[in-house]
């Protein structure tokens, strides 16, 4: 949302404010920073946009602001940043990479995994930007600054699907992978064979405590509150990212390992496939964008000190040590396990498949809590768009803060909803590269490209107006191919829906 802050300066100046490119009765505020806490302007908000209406009627921006998850704690710093931004950007997808670096081979694998970085990357420090993109106004939400960007019909069309998918539909991923690692580690504590296996719980009450945990920590009110938890999730991803290269590397490549891509899978369109869908799970590898705006939001705003210094920096940061997780992730892995690393899993499904006899439970426990904690403390910051969308709607359409009972009601409604559909869709990791595709990658590689072409105006055939609209471009055509491949991989090989049955 673009809401209108405070400058603390003593001078008094005009700022014109970027409004959304489409024709209205205002296209200009002029706000003197000197007189803005004396202002009495009132808006009325809907899901449709902020207008004026200048009466005693409706409340203003900044007090709606004040009352969402998102915005309603300012007081974010770099580490908090830097926190959230690990906590959502090393996920159980980043344990895929070595299946990819199966199909491309050493070179093109190292290639476009580097590529795919310094590309995310970019577009990372192109929304960090668009976040403030003129002194006073910002742009706290992805939806919001889409609609700036394009308008309100297409803005919404472009962004609410991907947002609403990368925040619902990655809970949902989180309950399956959790609720099943919650399975493997009873299984390990208990022992093979025991009494108390054969008393293990079915797969959906798995999710179902899994879901009832994330939901007790999903209680604190907001968005800069769950700064701890982000903190415990990023600690716990790096721990066992780097437990699971570090222990691949002791035990040493397996007997008859090859790194040769096998013949049938280099020719015709099952060669293709095989390719496009490698480049899909590097690109899926990153993740956490729909998030770069609302981590920003978090951060306090003024002349001397705006937020994208303090994101910046986590930004840098954060990335150092992710890829520090992530590189050796895909090149240990490929490394030890070559072509025999498992399509589904990974590396801690080839590690657990081929190390499980000479590696001591306590590792392998140790592993697979520190993912399940990692997912847990996920959960709260890929909740927290859709926490914040319900609550919006309840606060502009009553005209009040959310009472404390209905934020309760609405997490519980929200948890609910996304284990119902974890127990009802638990292949839905199968089906993650068709919809990845269809929001996750636009999201991340393409779309912020275009809307620093539409806000920002930078001169036609120009260095960056050339740089953005060609990544732009190129992110749509590797999106469209990569459902092309995704629908192509089902087709032929089909999918186990177990429809109710985790």
């Amino acid at each position: 949302m673009g809401e209108v802050v405070p400058i603390e300066d003593d001078s008094t100046q005009d700022l014109p404010l970027y409004l959304p490119p489409k024709p209205s009765s205002l296209q200009i505020i002029t706000i003197k920073s000197s007189s803005i806490r004396e202002t009495p302007g009132v808006i009325t908000c809907s899901s449709n946009g902020c207008t004026s209406q200048g009466s005693g009627q409706g409340i203003t921006l900044n007090e709606l602001e004040s009352w969402l998850p998102i915005t309603e704690s300012r007081n974010g710093s770099t580490f908090s940043a830097m926190f959230h931004l690990l906590c959502s950007g090393i996920g159980f997808q980043a344990l895929s990479l070595p299946v990819a670096f199966a199909a491309l081979g050493w070179a093109w694998g190292i290639i476009c995994l580097s590529l795919a970085f310094m590309w995310q990357l970019y577009t990372i420090w192109l929304l960090v930007n668009l976040h403030e993109p003129v002194p006073g106004t910002r742009h706290s939400r992805f939806v919001r600054l889409s609609i700036v960007a394009f308008g309100q019909k297409l803005g919404k069309l472009l962004a609410i699907f991907p947002v609403m998918y990368l925040s619902g539909g990655s809970c949902v991923l989180l309950i399956i992978t959790g609720g099943g690692t919650m399975e493997k580690l009873f299984k390990i504590i208990c022992g093979e064979g025991t009494t108390c296996e054969s008393k293990s719980l079915t797969g959906t009450e798995w999710f179902l405590l899994f879901t009832c945990i994330a939901l007790i920590v999903g209680q604190l009110p907001n968005l800069n509150s769950i700064a701890r938890v982000s903190l415990t999730g990023a600690i716990t991803a790096i721990g066992y990212c780097t437990m699971i290269w570090a222990l691949s590397i002791s035990k040493g490549r397996l007997n008859g390992v090859s790194y040769s891509i096998p013949d049938a899978a280099k020719t015709g369109m099952t060669g293709f496939g095989n390719i496009l869908n490698a480049i899909g799970i590097i690109m899926l590898a990153f993740r956490g964008h729909n998030l770069i705006l609302e981590i920003q939001g978090t951060l306090p705003s003024n002349s001397k000190n705006p937020p994208w210094k303090s994101m910046w920096r986590g930004v840098m940061v954060s990335y150092i040590i992710i890829a520090m997780c992530l590189f050796p992730l895909a090149i240990v892995g490929f490394w030890a396990y070559g072509n025999k690393i498992p399509a589904n899993g990974g590396i801690l499904t080839a590690f657990s498949q081929f190390h499980r006899q000479d590696t001591s439970k306590f590792v392998i426990g140790l592993i697979y809590l520190w993912l399940i904690i990692s997912c847990l403390s996920s959960y709260q910051i890929y909740a927290m768009p859709a926490f914040d969308n319900l609550e919006f709607i309840y606060a502009s359409s009553k005209n009040r803060r959310c009472p404390g009972w209905v934020r309760t009601g609405f997490r519980l409604f929200f948890g609910g909803f996304t284990f119902f559909i974890a127990v009802a869709f638990p292949f839905l990791g199968s089906l993650a590269p068709l919809i990845g595709g269809l929001a996750a990658v636009p999201l991340t590689f393409a779309y912020p490209c275009f809307m620093w072409i539409s806000i920002k105006r930078p001169r036609a055939n120009g260095a960056m107006w050339s740089l953005n609209l060609g990544l732009g471009c190129f992110g749509i055509v590797l999106s469209i191919l990569l459902i092309v491949a995704a629908l192509w991989n089902l087709a032929d090989k089909g999918l186990n829906a177990n429809f109710f049955r985790p």
